[in-house]
């Protein structure tokens, strides 16, 4: 890869739309360089592994201040407290998934409803507008 790339660049080698890169650099996540003469940015390596450094961390389900941290975060203490945020997030993403089994388990018994339903009425959304 080189050395030196267009925003257009380092957006198609991280896998990234432009506009992702430009929201990213308004966040303060990723550095904007300098504008030479020519008027054209120019991106390194680095910028690369940054960018899907954000991208994966995104993926993982970690917010953009969440990601921010992390990016501050370096070395052997670093980890600690990497995961401190990480089982922040995972009992975050447990509480989610405990409320969404309840939600399903009470559309499934709505579907069930619905379908012995032989009434005019539908049982389940008037028990919406109790």
């Amino acid at each position: 890869m080189s050395e030196s790339l267009t925003i257009g660049g380092l957006a198609k080698a991280a896998g990234v739309h432009v506009e992702t890169v430009r929201y990213y650099q308004r966040r303060g996540l990723l550095r904007e360089p300098a504008r030479p003469l020519n008027g054209i940015r120019r991106y390194a390596a680095a910028d690369v592994s940054r960018l899907r450094f954000i991208k994966h961390a995104q993926e993982s389900g970690f917010s953009l201040d969440e990601v921010n941290a992390l990016l501050g975060m370096s070395g052997r203490p670093a980890c600690r407290a990497s995961r401190a945020v990480a089982a922040k997030k995972l009992e975050a993403i447990e509480e989610r998934i405990r409320m969404l089994s309840r939600l399903r388990r009470g559309l499934r018994i709505w579907v069930a409803a619905c379908d012995a339903n032989t009434g005019d009425s539908c049982p389940a959304l008037e028990r919406l507008a109790r």
